[in-house]
């Protein structure tokens, strides 16, 4: 064998990112098991394990342009690129249908690198939890999230390597969120912003495109990992329930404004900049088309996200009792945002069965 050559410091530092925190490490000594509901939730999380290599057809031919062509649903972008063209003086006017088209491979990619950065961030705080959290029964249910994380991580860059192409690099939004829970050094805090908050994102974010794409292999990748996130969600609710029965008003209030901040910022996010730079289009020159071809779209064009999104989040806060507390200072803030819509849809926590895809998959290959 050749001399193997070691990777340069440069090149180390440009591949990892280094994140501390002050958190207590938590070892108990009561292994009695008192929380029948979280019993319940873990003995679910091991019967619905799937492996990543047998349960998923990695020899299924994949082209790109027709994962987009028979999209049921436009992409968003794509969509939007296609009014912004319209508008005198943009850039893309003279764009053809192969551009679009390849906007929308770039997209789905730019989309599929997030859901495998936010796995890996996923995989982090879940293991943080379990050295974090008191109580046995959640640390056995966030040791089998950590491993649910690590297989929907490896499948994410599975996908992107051998089927669509180079990843793209994690959002400086998603970045910045996923590493203040992991440095924040209240472990509760860790869990609402994953559990609660991330965990209902992506499960808005994968449910719109399994309901729109064609593809069987990604589509069948993100059913399981659905099958998953609802699991975690639930996970979070049933845990912090308790938690929060016992914190004073200030220390809810904090809880509060941490919602406050993350939700209504998930709102502002934006169309990744590197995504045009592919496209050869400076995203400074497109930016105006493109905010005036929203301006002019019927706003239900967006909506289906958001319902999914705040259609589970806001029903799962209500039940930690955080929309009522400190006179209902959420409640107010989240009302001025016209989301109290929202908040009698079925919670995660009582409606996580419903997204077992594996065992409804079991279940159909046992009766055939």
């Amino acid at each position: 064998m050749g001399d193997q050559i070691e990777p340069s410091t440069t090149e180390m530092n440009e591949a990892v990112k280094v994140i501390t925190d002050a958190a207590p490490r938590i070892f108990t000594w009561n292994y009695d098991r008192e929380r029948d509901q979280l019993v319940t939730l873990y003995n679910r999380g091991m019967a619905s394990q799937w492996n990543s290599v047998t349960d998923l057809d990695w020899d299924t031919n994949v082209d790109p342009e027709q994962l987009i062509r028979t999209s049921t649903r436009p992409n968003v972008i794509v969509d939007l690129a296609r009014s912004a063209a319209e508008i005198p003086g943009s850039p893309l006017s003279s764009w053809s249908e192969k551009e679009f088209i390849a906007l929308g491979i770039e997209s789905m990619k730019s989309q599929l690198s997030q859901f495998m950065h936010g796995e890996q961030g996923a995989m982090m705080v879940a293991a943080k939890i379990v050295e974090t959290v008191p109580w046995i029964d959640a640390k056995y249910y966030a040791a089998t999230q950590t491993m649910d994380e690590a297989r929907h991580t490896e499948v994410f860059a599975k996908y992107l390597n051998t089927k669509l192409g180079e990843p793209y690099a994690m959002s400086p939004f998603l970045e910045d969120q996923i590493t203040a829970l992991v440095e924040d050094s209240r472990w509760d805090i860790t869990y609402l912003g994953m559990q609660i908050v991330i965990e209902s994102l992506a499960l808005a974010a994968f449910g719109g495109m399994v309901r729109t794409i064609q593809e069987p292999l990604l589509k069948k990748l993100l059913r399981y990992v659905m099958s998953d996130e609802a699991r975690h969600v639930a996970f979070g609710v049933l845990t912090l329930q308790e938690y929060y029965r016992d914190l004073s008003e200030s220390e809810l209030k904090d809880r509060q404004e941490f919602l406050a901040e993350n939700t209504l910022r998930n709102r502002a996010r934006s169309m990744d900049p590197m995504m045009w730079e592919r496209m050869n289009v400076n995203v400074h020159d497109v930016m105006p088309s493109l905010i005036e071809a929203a301006s002019r779209k019927d706003k239900s064009v967006f909506a289906t996200f958001e319902q999914g999104f705040f259609g589970k989040l806001v029903p799962n806060v209500r039940k930690l009792g955080l929309l009522e507390a400190n006179n209902g200072y959420l409640r107010h803030l989240w009302g001025e945002a016209g989301l109290l819509r929202y908040e009698f849809a079925d919670a995660t926590a009582d409606d996580y069965d419903s997204y077992d895809e594996v065992a409804k998959d079991r279940a159909r290959n046992d009766a055939s």
